[in-house]
């Protein structure tokens, strides 16, 4: 039997594919405008790759902030719930896991493999990595260049909470003359301020664990340890901890 977990975030979906065993296939798609358009898509991608979702022996979960698109779910789940227990089984371990998603920032603490506390920061993109994309269009670079460009520069300091104001004031400092360098610089360090921010008022644990998209970014993470004071742990399956979770709780839930 086939355990599928599907995460769809508002700027990437992922797909896992667990066996009860292993993970026998995982693949990124990018959302789109559409959530129900790229659930079709996931869909036609597993059944092309030979898993068919509508077999008596294949399982789907889905979960994020697509997550009521997925038709062809067995059950959706909340993205605590499938981050925690993916976390959890790609730390080996208890700790808290920090989620720098595209729309939102989840710190979730982990004990004996379940989610018991959590807390969200969805007011505003400043703390997430839309905030990331939206300033990398303004310096006219993409995100990976962003942040060689980053780990070049002094940080200026970028104050504001709003994401709107921020590029205000990235704006001005272009016309101070800044050097790209210190400006890109100064928006890494504005999101990895309120991340730690955010991350800190959870108990500190043993270890933290950094998911999503930033999570394949060594300088964000080693950024994100000097701020905490304590080593931040990633691995290449980091981006994947909703849908392995998803397909995780499938296997235990609904075999």
């Amino acid at each position: 039997m086939n355990f599928i977990g599907i995460d769809i975030g508002s700027t990437a979906a992922k797909t896992i594919v667990f066996d009860g065993t292993r993970i026998i296939s995982s693949f990124i798609l990018p959302t789109g405008w559409s959530s129900k358009e790229t659930a079709g898509q996931i869909r036609t991608h597993l059944r092309t790759a030979g898993f068919d979702v509508d077999s008596d022996d294949t399982r789907t979960i889905a979960t994020g902030y697509g997550r009521i698109s997925v038709e062809y779910a067995d059950k959706i789940l909340t993205e605590i719930s499938c981050h925690g227990k993916g976390g959890s089984a790609l730390l080996a371990g208890d700790g808290v896991i920090i989620d720098v998603g595209g729309q939102d920032t989840k710190i979730i603490t982990v004990e004996n493999g379940v989610a018991v506390r959590f807390l969200m920061n969805d007011k505003c993109s400043a703390g997430t990595g839309k905030f990331i994309e939206i300033m990398a269009n303004r310096m006219g670079v993409d995100i990976n260049e962003l942040f060689a460009l980053a780990q070049k520069g002094n940080p200026i300091t970028i104050s504001s909470m709003c994401t709107v104001f921020a590029e205000s004031e990235v704006i001005s400092q272009i016309g101070a003359g800044k050097s790209r360098e210190d400006i890109t610089a100064g928006i890494v360090e504005s999101v990895v301020s309120r991340v730690a921010l955010l991350a800190s008022r959870h108990e500190k644990p043993d270890k933290y664990f950094l998911t999503g998209g930033l999570s394949l970014n060594p300088y964000f993470a080693k950024r994100l340890s000097q701020k905490l004071g304590q080593a931040v742990y990633t691995c290449e399956m980091g981006q994947y901890a909703g849908a392995l979770g998803a397909a995780l709780l499938a296997a235990e839930k609904l075999q």
